[in-house]
Formats: C-alpha cells, sequence, structure tokens
C-alpha cells in the first residue's frame, strides 16, 4: 500500500460513492475500483459497506481514514518543511482569531508586511471551539484568543505566548446623559444598568469573569441578553439596550461616537491574551516569524521555549 492508494482511499471516503471520487481524482472508475480491491486483500477486510447508492466506512475503515489523514498530514508537513529549508519568508500565513483580539492584529501585520513583503494572509473568525478544531486540522497555524483556550483538545497540545493583559472596562450607550461628564464609576454601579453578556455555547470565560466580580462586590447583573457577537452587542449598546463589560483593546475596532467607555475605579479586571500554536507540528517559517514579533515585545515569557525546528 502506498500514498498514492490512500489518497484514492480518502476520496473515495469523502464522496461516498466511486463515480464521484474517480471524476474528482481525474481517472476512470474501474482502475479506481480495482485500486481499493486491492487494497482490500492486502489488509485482508472489508473497508467499505454499501448503503443504497452510497458507500459507507465499516469499523476498520473509519480506522484507516483516522489514519490515512494523519500519515498524509505528516507527509505534506515534511516536504512543506524540507522545501522551505532554502526559501525566504513567503507563502500563505493562516491565522485564526476570536472576535475580541482582531484589534491586536492590525499594526502587527503592517509591520511584518514590511518585514515579509511576500507573505500573503488567510485570517478566519470564530469563538475557542471552532479556531481549535481549524487548528487541529491544519486549517490554520496560529491562533490569537483570550485565555485560557476553551477548546475540546487538551491544553498541553498548544503552544503558547502571553500577551500583555488588556483591561476590561464599561461601555455603555452615549446616549445616558447622567454619565456624560463621568470618566470612572464603581464597580457597584453595574448593578442599576441593563446588561449585555459575551457568551456562546462553549466559550465562557469572560461572562464568568465580570458575573463573578458582580457577585463579589453583592449583586447579580440584569443580564438582558446573552450573545456572540461582539459587533451585535455594541450596536444593541448603541441603540441604548444597556450596557457590557469588554476588554478596552476590542472598542479600538469600533467607532466611539455612539458609545462611551468608563473605567472601573475600584477593580483592577483584567483579559489575559495570547497567540496559540500546536506544539509537536511543523510551523511554516512565516509562522515561527510571526510568534516571534510577538515575542519582540510581549514582556512575558511563553509556556515554554518555541523551537524552531519542533515537530
Amino acid at each position: 500500500m502506498d500514498f498514492r492508494q490512500l489518497k484514492y482511499f480518502l476520496t473515495i471516503a469523502q464522496e461516498g460513492q466511486i463515480t464521484r471520487a474517480a471524476k474528482l481524482l481525474n481517472m476512470e472508475q474501474p482502475p479506481l475500483s480495482r485500486q481499493l480491491k486491492l487494497m482490500e486483500e492486502e489488509l485482508g477486510v472489508r473497508l467499505f459497506d454499501r448503503d443504497g447508492k452510497r458507500l459507507k466506512l465499516t469499523d476498520a475503515g473509519e480506522l484507516l481514514r483516522v489514519k490515512a489523514e494523519t500519515l498524509l498530514l505528516q507527509f505534506d508537513e515534511t516536504i512543506r518543511e524540507v522545501k522551505e529549508r532554502e526559501e525566504s519568508v513567503q507563502g500563505m500565513l493562516s491565522i485564526g482569531s476570536v472576535v475580541s483580539c482582531i484589534s491586536l492584529l492590525p499594526e502587527r501585520i503592517q509591520r511584518f508586511r514590511e518585514r515579509y513583503p511576500q507573505v500573503r494572509y488567510k485570517i478566519v473568525e470564530g469563538d475557542h471551539f471552532f479556531l481549535g478544531e481549524l487548528l487541529d486540522k491544519r486549517s490554520i497555524e496560529l491562533v490569537v484568543a483570550r485565555l485560557p483556550f476553551e477548546a475540546l483538545s487538551a491544553s498541553s497540545q498548544y503552544g503558547v505566548l502571553p500577551l500583555p493583559s488588556d483591561p476590561l472596562v464599561v461601555v455603555i450607550p452615549s446616549g445616558w446623559k447622567e454619565y456624560a461628564e463621568v470618566s470612572a464609576i464603581p464597580m457597584k454601579e453595574i448593578a442599576r444598568f441593563p446588561f449585555l453578556t459575551l457568551k456562546t455555547d462553549k466559550t465562557t470565560r469572560m461572562h464568568e469573569q465580570v458575573v463573578n466580580e458582580c457577585r463579589r462586590h453583592g449583586f447579580e447583573p440584569t443580564i438582558v441578553c446573552e450573545c456572540s457577537s461582539v459587533a451585535i452587542i455594541i450596536s444593541l449598546i448603541a441603540g441604548g439596550i444597556g450596557a457590557t463589560v469588554f476588554p478596552k483593546s476590542v472598542m479600538s475596532s469600533f467607532p466611539m461616537d455612539v458609545v462611551r467607555i468608563l473605567e472601573i475605579e475600584d477593580v483592577e479586571m483584567k483579559s489575559e491574551v495570547g497567540i496559540l500554536w500546536l506544539k509537536d507540528r511543523y510551523l511554516s517559517r512565516s509562522a515561527q516569524q510571526f510568534i516571534d514579533s510577538f515575542r519582540e515585545s510581549s514582556p512575558e515569557k511563553p509556556d515554554e521555549p518555541f523551537d524552531r525546528g519542533q515537530r
């Protein structure tokens, strides 16, 4: 069995039909059927059962699919690493970011472009769960996110470079005239506000941090809306619906004529931020250099040293 046959097998598994798989592979159906038969004879197992017009993986076939995907990915990474040995920093750099960290990227990318103009960028937005899946599938190489990273996979598989922490501030509608001359409020003042909170089904860290601080000050926030979108929450605040507590850096991405920022005068709440990657996996030279660009300005240390040659 060779890599070519594994690619044939994975395409059949993906398409569920020999005919569609052959078309995708730009080959005739009979040769592809023969290759599948040869694989099953060599392994001594049946890889697919027929379910109507579709082919369905057997238990043995599902095991081979998982292993084959890993093998081919490692093979592709090896080829990529060898090719990059003598190349300059270039190619596609794929980055994931939670919405509340997007504001950290423009200046960093601009400076990186000045140093490495041949690098192109793919930027994906999502919550921790979604971005963790993309990292695991190697669809992206890096993630900029609030910490801790709330993905399904074990946190030990990620390399993390902590970035400077981000203070939390209160965001209110600009139309709340009683606060027009106010620049800071005590935490207990939040008890008076209809409160909007950033929360998804799977990522709740910031929500819990704020709610727990409210409880520590003796009150429950009056939550009128839970929302997974920073932009929607800002729009609702601009419409006078209520207030929220956000990391201060988030607000640099939004116009400040419709909302106002108030400091919290008796609490120092901060949001931890970091750039993450998969440990024990090859990183492109552009990803390595991008991590280093954060390290150059970060006063903190990564959880463990970043080894350029680590796989």
